[in-house]
This record gives structure tokens, C-alpha cells and sequence, in this order.
């Protein structure tokens, strides 16, 4: 590589080289560039310059990936443990969880409220700053999936059963009974105020939680090289030895429990609507366990099947046939509902969830019983459910996401489906309110009645039903397959593509809990506790989401691309700062090209990369050279010269 000092000989005849003592004072800017690759925590590839590395995937590493026994082996132990408990002892299960249940609401509540409203914050702050340039892979790295495919997946796999079970069953509860101190109920500012507490509790925060996960584990894998895992997120924490190592294993096992049961529980409830569905459509009346154990075990073959054909073939193709019917479904009851009602309810909406804003992330047990009682049983109760599933749905997006900026990423990921939450609920929630206020025929109670109800007052009840049942059976096996491969990744150290057996494996432990829960206990006390347990558990997990801001930052700061622009700021504000000490104000900054090539400043031995990174500094400070005015009219004089004797014809 050619030093500063020789890099400065091969001026253009005319320009003199800067003087001695601005050599000096770049000394300085030396420094600084120094101290930022120190805080680089690992080496670049083959010792490349950090700043000019354009993204390494994980599979460029070439790693070799294997089942982890300890990972594979607790969790699997620890899954079967959690059943035995549920099946012979379903009851102790129920009044432990309850009660555990409990003391985390009343000692963290006030945790889980404002760990929404930060990580949201965090997430549109890394969009829309300067680091949404950042892409999730290489430099010139095109996504793998179509936009609509894209948003179909990561929509199927976030949320698209509780949009279907609680689609008209929580706007109308909330209408019948307002959030604490808002307004009366069953009146047209309860219809407005319901709908914008339900659009808190499915809108952005819920899936800021997602983008944190996802975002990060796809920059990890995708631009920086590390596995897939939760634990990689890590590394500039920890490092890349501990992330391997008891620590980091034990996060990847904690990963594969929260997302089994979070994802079991979830399914429940579908499985719950299913039965529901088929019990009005056939007219038999109540289903017995057996006929409800046939269901959840076809379902289970059918998203099993799905998981072992890949997330190309499989995921792809069920959720862009289930986004197709959710519209469907959406587009009929908005014609045959109250459609201008709908109309002017959106922006009402819209309006008064921005009005409420405040009031809702400011809501807390302090203003009494009654508040503390509704956050427990709503507010807190969903941000634990968006966290226990973030480790599953994370994971999940992340494999989907490669290619994209990180703004496209949070704009995506967080604004889109909270726009497409609020059109969902806006058509069924109020369509539901509208029967309620009307006629007064619809119960609340259970929930996975309501949208059969609304649906049963609407134009041929019994086709949108059965629609209703295949759309909630495929959004079952959406959800179910992507989960099994993510948790086959989580057992397989992080491999993209994981063994057939191992998502085989977990696709039927995800069914087995759901069915034995769902029937085991009186009245369904085991998918109860299930539920409890699953909450439970998201403390700390949400306190590993804390930690997890922290070493994402670190990592954004210090991407290849930041980095540039941290070293064009330096050498642009040296220079100018140079200039205004040496000329005042009679000074030019003048690009000047040099010989070497870019590999010449590159590619470096590892042993070199301190002292190359101050020659790389150096030669950039040199490329923008400082010279005072009447040189530079001299140089640009005999720029015109050259270029006149060029397009003189040859003698």
C-alpha cells in the first residue's frame, strides 16, 4: 500500500502538496479513526476494512449446522413435563399459573406498558433516522419475496387468528363495557373509544415488538454473518464466544418454550372457533372432546405437511391464498354491512385512537381497582401475548425480510398492518356494533360466537360461515408451520433451512399441546392456564428485549455504511477546518484522483488493520486537498489546456 507521504508526490504539476503542519494536524483525525475501528468487536472478513465490508450473509461463513442436543433435548423435556403436569394435574396447573399470573401484574404491569410504548419509539426512531438505509443483506441484495408476499406472510404469521376470533368480539365488548372512566357504554362515543382501545392493543406497539426481534436477527444473519438465533443478537453485548456458550444456549431453549406454548395457546383458540363454527353450520349441536381432538389432528397433518415443503413452496403459498380470503371476506361484509357507517367510522377512528393516545400508554393501577382490573385482563394481557410470540414471529420474519432497508422494514412491519388492523376491526367491529345497537340478538359471550353471529345477520349465513371456518383453519396452519420451522432452527443452531424431522417433531408437539389442554380440566382451565403461563413467562423475556435495543444500536453503529459517513463527516470538517487555519477565507476544496487502486486500501492483513485504518483516513483527507485560491485557477486553467490539446486532431 502506498503511504500518505507518497500518495502526496502524485499531485498534478501546479499543486503543491498541503504544508507540513496541516500533515500534523491530520494526525489528529488519525486518531479518531483509530478509536472507531477499536470499538469494531470483531475483525472484518479476510481483515477487509470495516468500512468498505458490503454485508456477509451466514451463508458465506460457511458454518456447519447440527442438532444441538442440550437445546433440543431441555426443551423437548421441559415441553413434555409441562403436558404430564397439565393432563394429571390440570387443576394444580390452573391455580399455579393464576396466581403467578397475579404477582406479575401487580409488580410489573407498569413494566410491560412502558416496554411498548420504548420499543415503539425505538423501532421508528432505527427507521427513520439515518440507519433506514441500512439494508437487511449485502449492499446490492435484492429481496427474495414480492411485496404482497411478503406482507401476506408476515401478516399470516403475526396475528391472523386473533384477528379473526377477536375481529368483532372485542370492539363489541368494549362497547358494552368502555374502558374505565372514558365514556357511557352502548352509545355512539363508545362505539369510537372501543375501537381505538382496540387498535392500541393490535396497532403499532403489538408490532413494534416483531420488528425489534426480526430486524434484528436479519441484520445479524443477513449483513454481519452470525446465525439466526436470539442469542446472536447478543454478540456485541456478550460477544461470540458467550453467545455459544451456557448464556446463549439457554436463551435459544427459552426461545423454543415461549414460542411452543405461545403458538399452542394461540392455536387453541382457533381450534376453539373451528369447533364453534362447524357445531352452527351442521346443527349437531356441542361437539364432544373426540371430534374436536379429529379436527386439531388433520389441521396438524396439514401444517406439518406444509412446514417440511419449505417457507418458498409451503407458507408462500397458503398465506397468499389465506390474504386472498381474508379480503374476500373482508369486501363482502363491508358491501352488505353498514357501509357508509364503516366509511365515516375510519377516520373517526383514526382520529380519536390519536386523541386517546395519551391517555391509554398513560393508563395504570393507580387510578383504581377497576383500571388496575382491565389492564390486567386486556392491556397487560396482550403485550405479554405480543411477547411471548415475538422470539416465534421475529425468527419468522427475519427469514422473510432478506434484501430489504431497514425502513422498508419498520415501515412494513409496523405500519401496514396496523393500517390494515384498523380497516379489519373497523368492518367487523362495527358492523357488529351496528347489529347490537339495531336489534340487540348478539352475545358477547363466547367470543368465538360473535363473528359467526354477525355473519348469521348478513346475506347467505351459511356459505361465509363455512368461508369463516377454512379461513381460520388455514390461518391455523400458517401460523403452526412457521412456527415449527423457527423452532427447528432455534434446535438446529441457527440453520435456515432445518432438518424435516425436527419441524416434523415440533409441528405435532404444537398440536399435541393444543388438543390435550384444550380438553383436559373443567371448562377448558387447561388452555387457561396454558395462556397464564404463557404471559408469565414474557417477563423476562421482555426484559431480554430491554437488553436486546441496546446491542442492536451497538451494532447499527458501527455497519459498514454508518462507518463511511462517519469518515466522509471527518474528513470533509478536517479539511474545511484546515483550510479556514491556513487561507481563511480564500480556500477551495478540489477533488483530486488518485492512482492506487481501491483494493490497495481494502484488503489488509489482520495484524495491520489499526495502522491502515489511519492511512485510509489520511488518504481521504488527502483526496479532498486544501488549496488556496490562485492555485486552483492555475489548476483549472491547465485542465482546459489539456482538454483542448486532446481534441486537437493528431498531426
Amino acid at each position: 500500500m502506498d503511504t500518505p507521504e507518497e500518495n502526496a508526490t502524485a499531485l498534478p504539476e501546479g499543486q503543491d502538496p498541503a504544508p507540513t503542519e496541516t500533515r500534523r494536524k491530520r494526525k489528529t483525525g488519525s486518531e479518531t479513526a483509530r478509536k472507531v475501528l477499536q470499538e469494531l468487536s470483531v475483525l472484518p472478513p479476510k481483515g477487509m476494512h470495516p468500512a468498505l465490508v458490503p454485508g456477509v450473509s451466514v451463508e458465506e461463513t460457511g458454518r456447519t449446522y447440527r442438532t444441538d442436543p442440550l437445546v433440543f433435548g431441555a426443551a423437548l423435556a421441559f415441553t413434555l413435563a409441562f403436558v404430564g403436569w397439565g393432563v394429571f394435574a390440570g387443576d394444580s396447573l390452573a391455580n399455579t399459573a393464576q396466581s403467578v399470573l397475579s404477582w406479575v401484574v401487580e409488580y410489573f404491569g407498569i413494566f410491560f406498558t412502558t416496554i411498548a410504548t420504548v420499543v415503539l419509539a425505538f423501532m421508528l426512531f432505527v427507521g427513520f433516522s439515518r440507519y433506514g438505509r441500512i439494508p437487511l443483506g449485502r449492499d446490492d441484495e435484492e429481496p427474495e419475496f414480492s411485496m404482497f408476499s411478503w406482507i401476506s406472510m408476515l401478516f399470516a404469521a403475526g396475528m391472523g387468528i386473533g384477528l379473526v376470533f377477536w375481529g368483532a368480539a372485542e370492539p363489541l365488548t368494549f362497547f358494552e363495557n368502555p374502558p374505565p372512566g372514558t365514556v357511557e357504554a352502548n352509545t355512539l362515543e363508545a362505539m369510537h373509544t372501543a375501537q381505538a382501545q382496540v387498535l392500541y392493543h393490535w396497532g403499532p406497539q403489538a408490532w413494534s415488538f416483531y420488528a425489534l426481534v426480526g430486524g434484528a436477527i436479519a441484520y445479524g444473519a443477513y449483513r454481519r454473518g452470525r446465525t439466526p438465533l436470539i442469542s446472536s443478537i447478543f454478540a456485541p453485548l456478550l460477544g461470540e464466544d458467550r453467545t455459544t456458550g451456557p448464556l446463549g444456549r439457554t436463551i435459544d431453549i427459552f426461545s423454543i418454550i415461549v414460542t411452543l406454548f405461545g403458538t399452542a395457546a394461540s392455536l387453541g383458540l382457533g381450534a376453539l372457533q373451528i369447533g364453534r363454527g362447524v357445531e352452527l353450520v351442521s346443527g349437531i349441536g356441542e361437539l364432544g372432546n373426540g371430534i374436536l381432538i379429529a379436527v386439531i389432528a388433520i389441521l396438524t397433518a396439514a401444517f406439518v405437511a406444509s412446514a417440511v415443503s419449505g417457507v418458498s413452496r409451503g407458507i408462500r403459498a397458503l398465506s397468499n391464498i389465506n390474504a386472498v380470503a381474508a379480503i374476500i371476506l373482508a369486501f363482502f361484509v363491508f358491501f352488505v354491512g353498514p357501509t357508509l357507517l364503516i366509511i365515516n367510522a375510519i377516520p373517526a377512528i383514526t382520529a380519536q385512537f390519536f386523541a386517546d393516545l395519551p391517555t391509554m400508554i398513560g393508563r395504570s393501577g393507580s387510578q383504581g381497582p377497576e383500571t388496575q382490573a382491565f389492564l390486567s385482563g386486556w392491556t397487560i394481557f396482550y403485550w405479554a401475548w405480543w411477547i411471548s410470540w415475538s422470539p416465534f414471529v421475529g425468527m419468522f420474519i427475519a427469514k422473510i425480510s432478506r434484501g430489504r432497508t431497514l425502513r422498508q422494514f419498520v415501515s412494513v412491519v409496523i405500519v401496514v398492518p396496523a393500517l390494515i388492523s384498523l380497516v379489519w376491526f373497523a368492518i367487523f367491529g362495527t358492523t357488529a356494533i351496528h347489529q347490537q345497537m339495531t336489534q340487540g340478538d348478539l352475545q358477547v359471550s363466547p367470543p368465538e360466537s360473535v363473528l359467526f353471529g354477525v355473519l348469521g345477520d348478513l346475506p347467505f349465513p351459511m356459505i361465509t360461515s363455512v368461508a369463516l371456518i377454512l379461513l381460520v383453519a388455514i390461518f391455523f396452519i400458517t401460523g403452526a408451520d412457521s412456527a415449527s420451522l423457527v423452532m427447528g432452527t432455534l434446535s438446529q443452531q441457527g440453520r435456515p433451512d432445518p432438518s424435516r424431522w425436527v419441524a416434523v417433531i415440533w409441528g405435532t408437539l404444537v398440536g399435541v399441546i393444543a388438543a390435550v389442554l384444550l380438553v383436559s380440566g373443567e371448562e377448558g382451565s387447561g388452555l387457561r392456564a396454558l395462556q397464564n403461563m404463557t404471559i408469565v413467562a414474557a417477563l423476562p423475556f421482555a426484559m431480554i428485549m430491554a437488553f436486546m435495543m441496546i446491542a442492536f444500536m451497538k451494532d447499527l453503529r458501527r455497519d459498514p455504511l454508518i462507518l463511511r459517513d462517519r469518515y466522509a463527516r471527518l474528513a470533509v470538517r478536517h479539511s474545511v477546518r484546515t483550510g479556514l487555519e491556513e487561507y481563511g477565507d480564500d480556500f477551495a476544496l478540489v477533488p483530486v484522483e488518485y492512482d492506487h487502486a481501491a483494493d490497495d486500501i481494502a484488503w489488509v492483513d489482520e495484524g495491520e488493520v489499526d495502522e491502515s485504518l489511519a492511512e485510509l483516513y489520511e488518504a481521504s483527507t488527502e483526496a479532498i486537498d486544501i488549496i488556496p485560491p490562485e492555485a486552483g485557477a492555475e489548476a483549472d486553467a491547465a485542465d482546459e489546456t489539456d482538454a483542448a490539446e486532446e481534441r486537437e486532431p493528431p498531426a
